[in-house]
């Protein structure tokens, strides 16, 4: 039995391990528990639930991307098009490279995806905050047409979905899709210009 105090993080990179031997379906709070060498009840003091402890796992798998995705949304002497186009170039390579590169997590997230969990929701909603704001500011600069910028980040998020929806990922293999992507990105990019 372990000795030390069991501690929340400690859970979380358990979790994150056995996901990536078992996968989502199969893997459970009695496995976490065992590879730490402690009862469940001590999982469950600090989680609620398996769906809660799956969650965590995905909130700090995708919070260690947001910090990359935000620095394409500040303000470095890059004019808005150039910040939009580097934001959404680097979200979609993010999501393609988590598809590829740790297969077992991203499997967890498309089952959180599916099941429209709060943690998938908010990196929604950070997604479409990140563009909003560049288009606040291409608007402001006068790159971009007047509009109203939460409708015009919905439909730049929507029309980029085939390279960062989840339920996607298996046309993320094709080698057509770096240059499919940066086609629509161009012509979002013709489409919001201002004429």
């Amino acid at each position: 039995m372990r000795g030390e105090p069991l501690e929340a993080e400690t859970i979380v990179s358990a979790t994150e391990e056995v996901l990536r031997r078992h996968g989502p379906e199969k893997t459970t709070v009695l496995d976490v528990a065992r590879l730490l060498g402690v009862s469940h009840g001590s999982v469950y003091r600090h989680f609620p639930s398996k769906a809660a402890l799956r969650e965590a796992v995905i909130r700090r798998w995708l919070d260690r991307a947001r910090d990359d995705l935000a620095t394409a949304v500040q303000d470095s002497g890059l004019a808005p098009p150039d910040r939009l186009r580097g934001l959404l170039t680097a979200m979609f390579a993010a999501k393609w490279a988590k598809a590829r590169e740790d297969p077992e997590l991203f499997a967890t997230f498309r089952v959180l995806a599916a099941e429209h969990s709060t943690v998938s929701s908010a990196h929604v909603d950070f997604l479409l905050t990140q563009i909003r704001t560049i288009v606040i500011d291409g608007i402001t600069s006068g790159d971009f047409a007047a509009g109203e910028p939460e409708v015009i980040a919905g439909a730049i998020f929507n029309a980029t979905s085939r390279f960062h929806d989840p339920a996607h990922a298996a046309e993320w293999r094709s080698p057509e899709v770096e240059a499919e992507s940066d086609g629509v990105i161009s012509l979002i990019l013709d489409g919001i210009r201002v004429r």
